[in-house]
């Protein structure tokens, strides 16, 4: 499985505030950007596979409207989580 419990911990403790801070914005938003760039390779491979195509634009969705609500909230906090995460925009 390439999302283990390590790995989770691991994007937690980097990007929350605790290892244990798994609903912040930070946290949430990273995980959906590892997730994504994985879905993307292997979509690179499996140009077909129609559900992984699926989920891949849910979780962008999904990433895009937590950013859209933080930039209303906290411009300053959106930026940070811009350039932490390598996002464009």
């Amino acid at each position: 499985m390439y999302l283990d419990a390590a790995k989770k911990q691991e994007i937690f403790s980097q990007y929350g505030k605790s290892n244990t801070d798994t609903g912040s914005a930070e946290s949430q938003i990273a995980l959906f950007t590892y997730r994504i760039l994985h879905l993307t390779e292997h979509m690179k491979s499996n140009a077909k596979d129609y559900a992984t195509q699926r989920s891949l634009k849910m979780l962008v969705g999904k990433r895009r409207r937590m950013l859209d609500y933080i930039k209303e909230q906290d411009i300053e906090r959106y930026r940070a989580i811009v350039k932490a995460n390598n996002l464009r925009k």
